[in-house]
């Protein structure tokens, strides 16, 4: 975790998205924190995964048409998201394409300075 004034709200947060490997939510962690510490709200988890990600000690990542989710595996990877489910894998792929930033600068002139990659597919629990 990056260095900022302690916080024991900040650090249960924290460590409740690394343990949670469901890719959780803010309301997700609230509840999951809430029942041991009464004084938590809603608006502290929000501003707390905020400042974790702003800091690059978690991920957040925009699903369109879900709320944020958040993700403790700060390494580049890609993520495949369940469209029966809603269930978020993880797919270490990052380096099938390792230029792609690059490639992307030269072929339109932007200054690229990263990307998400979110594939849509159907989980093994809902193939079944």
């Amino acid at each position: 975790m990056a260095v900022s004034k302690y916080s024991r709200q900040r650090e249960l947060i924290y460590k409740t998205v690394m343990e949670n490997k469901v890719h959780p939510t803010a309301e997700f962690v609230y509840n999951y924190l809430k029942k041991d510490n009464t004084q938590l709200s809603l608006g502290t988890v929000y501003r707390n995964l905020q400042q974790l990600s702003d800091n690059g000690d978690i991920n957040r990542l925009s699903i369109p048409n879900q709320p944020d989710r958040f993700d403790g595996v700060i390494e580049p990877h890609y993520h495949s998201v369940c469209v029966k489910c809603g269930n978020i894998t993880d797919l270490h792929l990052a380096d099938v394409m390792p230029d792609i930033d690059r490639i992307a600068t030269e072929k339109t002139g932007l200054d690229i300075t990263g990307h998400e990659i979110i594939f849509k597919s159907i989980c093994p629990m809902c193939k079944n």
